[in-house]
């Protein structure tokens, strides 16, 4: 099993907060007899007039080296594996990547971010770690 993110208890405070229940710490997803595991699986009831229960999978990202490009193209990479092995695996539970406000700020609030956002499709949740809360959703 990995080794949990510098974020990770914050995450899980701030997505419980905000309605979910942690089902998978982490969550564990396979394909072709290889193994992967997402920091966080969680799910929470829909609304009345949408019965049923959504469910996401979390990856957390600290960007705590040196090069935030660095952990930025890693951050991708493993989004997108994540996201493909999950549509076979789960196809109904969307991943996100979750990223604290300050790193959202310097990297992805701009115009260079919103262009990685969007060629990339991510969906991230933004949380203010210090706060354990989440600050923004943003869907692809």
């Amino acid at each position: 099993m990995p080794a949990s993110d510098f974020y990770h208890d914050q995450v899980v405070r701030a997505l419980q907060a905000d309605g979910w229940t942690i089902t998978a710490d982490p969550l564990h997803i396979s394909y072709a007899e290889q193994n992967y595991y997402v920091d966080l699986g969680a799910e929470r009831n829909l609304l009345a007039a949408e019965k049923g229960t959504e469910t996401i999978a979390v990856e957390i990202k600290s960007f705590l080296s040196r090069s935030h490009t660095t952990d930025l193209r890693d951050a991708i990479g493993q989004f997108n594996l994540y996201r493909d092995i999950l549509k076979l695996s789960k196809p109904e539970c969307r991943l996100f990547l979750a990223i604290d406000t300050k790193i959202y700020d310097h990297l992805f609030a701009g115009k260079y971010g919103h262009f990685v956002i969007k060629m990339q499709k991510l969906n991230l949740i933004v949380f203010d770690a210090a706060q354990e809360r989440i600050i923004e959703w943003l869907k692809q």
